[in-house]
């Protein structure tokens, strides 16, 4: 009888573990309000004015290492490509580089009659893929103007006319709309230890430097504003940039505490490399501006939760209290779900004619709207297809060649480079070594005919369990074991699992955290989004999902050392496609594991990097900073003189990687294996599917 599903649902019964699917999410989250208490304890010791000085000097000292360092700023180049008068203003269409070759898009609204300098309002905008075109925009960008207020908006990265990856036979996106853009290059961002938000905040800064050249505008005038998106980029660019004078953040502040217990990070931009665990909060971003005039604007039913906005502002009170310039900040909300209400845009046109010095009715009026081919700023309705340039993977990928080039300087001290790659590994990934036999809960044993299955629910690292079945055969004496590991956990290699026992090995098939039975929410079709988020979450805290899975494997071994039926000095591991960066880090910091054995393995973190398109499959295998120190043919190199098994290497699209890639990629691999005479221990192959565990099965056996 073949193993049955009863037998691999393991904790599906049990109430304890009804939301199971949620397990590797609520332990990064976990982690994250640890950070957050701590962060909260600091916050509760300021009271004094010199205190929150001290405090702010600390922030942006961090703010500056876990998104800089920026490039140094070049010749904008701006042009300007059309004029539009209208009723009561003038539009100028705008390009200027943000950085060389990298074209911004925008617009420049002028209204009549400015005598001497007028002041501005930088509008950068929320998630829409039409940009500042859409009504919802319009609506606030012209009402500014009406009130004489100058206003530049312009294209965010991957909107607009700026598509990342824009299919001129498709007309769109080939990735996805602005988010599945940001998050898809910000992954890549984040393997080298730089993020999206460096980018955007970039853009912003440079905005405010063309702002700088126009006579009309009053530089000590400038206010920021933007909803959702652009109330993260608010944010951002009025912490950065002490040009600001006033900030009107909408939907967006809330606090990292009640974003996580609800919605969860969001895209690439909106997370900060290591920025939780640096003690970094949505409220940081504000008062780190204090006292000058910041206005929060909100609505009670946003999924940017309106408690955390309500207990970040009474936060930020107590700084502006401190400095005593308590009426310099204010908190506006209305009624509404994440959008622009009436309220709330007359509110801040008050609040920026009260502190910009420019009089006027802050009543909301009904305005002309303007078309898409009035706002269309280059010829073709998109920078790539117009003019060209670079994109955010062009640039990053130059920083990820002087990396690798890093990398494979490093690599020329062969035994110091590998000591080092195991240091920066374990800090890097956020890996935590687990020491002791984790607690366990049986869950029962099934006969079969010369084997027995036994089920069993390990304690993780954190408030979660290891759901796994042990399949051990029916015989006294030791026998040696095998973790098998699979991207759909146990249910992806019960077969494998049979075929091994009647082998004569002990098989131990785990649910690693986010697979099997915990691993319901990312399996569906929209999974790469989710796996997006759970890997930016783990990259706030310094964590990755690999490390803590690869603890788990790890946690795996200490179980199988407590048997007495278990031959301590053979336990070996398989694993198959994006589990293999896993075992790849559980195996170098784990000595028990002798063997290793990898079915369809990502070649390494430089190529996902360096081409333009990679799976998302492979989200949760990257650690973020990985390039910084280490690549993954660096972790096989550390496991010399281990045997290593190699099957059907795959590139950063899971296909089989060509022999170039292979020769290039891996020759650190043997150079570390010729290097400790062990040679005849590193097998690399192709290898038909059905071909695998005879081969991984002679060969061990042998």
């Amino acid at each position: 009888m073949a193993i049955t599903q009863e037998e691999l649902s393991v904790i599906s019964s049990w109430k304890k573990w009804t939301d199971a699917q949620n397990m590797l999410y609520h332990n990064i989250s976990s982690q994250a309000f640890q950070h957050l208490k701590d962060r909260t304890a600091k916050i509760e010791t300021l009271k004094t004015e010199g205190q929150w000085v001290k405090r702010q000097k600390e922030v942006k000292q961090i703010l500056m290492q876990i998104v800089g360092p920026f490039p140094e700023k070049t010749p904008l180049n701006p042009k300007t490509t059309a004029i539009i008068k209208k009723n009561g203003y003038c539009l100028e269409k705008i390009i200027f580089e943000s950085r060389p070759d990298f074209y911004v898009t925008a617009c420049l609204f002028i209204p009549d009659g400015i005598t001497g300098k007028a002041p501005v309002i930088l509008n950068p905008i929320g998630h829409s893929d039409n940009a500042f075109r859409e009504k919802l925009y319009q609506i606030v960008i012209l009402n500014l103007v009406k009130k004489g207020f100058i206003v530049l908006t312009y294209d965010p990265i991957g909107q607009g006319e700026r598509v990342q990856y824009f299919d001129p036979e498709k007309g769109s996106s080939i990735i996805g709309w602005s988010t599945c853009e940001h998050s898809y290059v910000g992954s890549q961002c984040f393997v080298c230890g730089s993020s999206f938000a460096r980018y955007r905040l970039w853009d912003g800064i440079r905005a405010i430097d063309y702002l700088m050249t126009r006579n009309e505008v009053d530089p000590k005038r400038i206010g920021v504003n933007g909803i959702s998106g652009g109330g993260t980029m608010t944010s951002y660019i009025s912490a950065f940039d002490e040009r600001v004078l006033v900030a009107a953040p909408e939907c967006y502040i809330t606090g990292f505490k009640r974003l996580l217990e609800s919605i969860g990070p969001q895209d690439a931009e909106q997370n900060l490399y290591h920025g939780i665990a640096n003690g970094i909060d949505h409220a940081d971003l504000l008062e780190v501006r204090a006292p000058k005039p910041v206005l929060i604007m909100a609505t009670t039913r946003d999924f940017f939760s309106i408690q955390g906005a309500r207990e970040t502002y009474d936060e930020i009170k107590k700084a502006y209290r401190a400095f005593g310039k308590e009426e310099n900040l204010s908190m506006t909300e209305d009624d509404a779900p994440h959008d622009s209400t009436r309220k709330n845009r007359e509110a801040m046109y008050a609040f920026f004619q009260k502190h910009l010095e420019l009089a006027g009715n802050p009543r909301d009026e009904e305005v002309e709207f303007l078309s898409e081919d009035e706002l269309k700023i280059t010829e073709n309705g998109q920078v790539s297809t117009s003019i060209g340039g670079k994109t955010v993977f062009d640039i990053n990928k130059a920083d990820a060649e002087i990396l690798i080039k890093n990398l494979d300087d490093s690599r020329n001290n062969l035994f110091e480079h590998l000591k080092s790659v195991k240091k920066s590994a374990k800090m890097l990934s956020g890996y935590i070594h687990p020491d002791r036999t984790p607690k366990y809960i049986f869950l029962g044993r099934y006969q079969h005919d010369g084997y027995f299955i036994e089920r069993y629910a390990l304690d993780g690292e954190g408030d979660y369990v290891i759901p796994l079945i042990l399949a051990i055969p029916d015989k006294s004496g030791k026998h040696p074991a095998i973790i098998y590991i699979h991207p759909n956990g146990k249910s992806g290699c019960y077969e494998e699992v049979e075929s091994l026992v009647k082998k004569g090995f002990a098989v131990l098939a785990p649910d690693l955290l986010g697979t099997g039975e915990t691993g319901e929410a990312y399996t569906n079709e929209s999974a790469y989004s989710v796996w997006y988020n759970v890997f930016f979450g783990a990259t706030q805290i310094s964590r990755s999902i690999l490390a803590i899975q690869a603890g788990d494997i790890v946690r795996s071994v200490r179980y199988l050392e407590s048997r007495n039926d278990i031959d301590l000095n053979d336990i070996y591991a398989i694993a198959h496609g994006q589990m293999c960066p896993t075992l790849l880090h559980a195996s170098m910091f784990e000595d028990a594991i002798s063997r290793i054995a990898m079915i369809e393995p990502l070649i390494s973190y430089g190529s996902v990097v360096m081409n333009r398109y990679y799976n998302t499959k492979f989200i949760p295998s990257l650690v973020a900073g990985a390039l910084t120190a280490y690549d993954l043919p660096d972790t096989a190199s550390c496991l010399a003189p281990r045997n290593l098994l190699m099957f059907n290497i795959t590139d950063q699209n899971g296909n089989k990687a060509e022999a170039e890639l292979l020769d290039s990629e891996l020759s650190i691999v043997r150079s570390a294996y010729s290097a400790t005479n062990s040679e005849e221990n590193l097998v690399i192959k192709d290898c038909e599917k059905e071909q695998y565990i005879k081969e991984i099965i002679s060969y061990w056996l042998e």
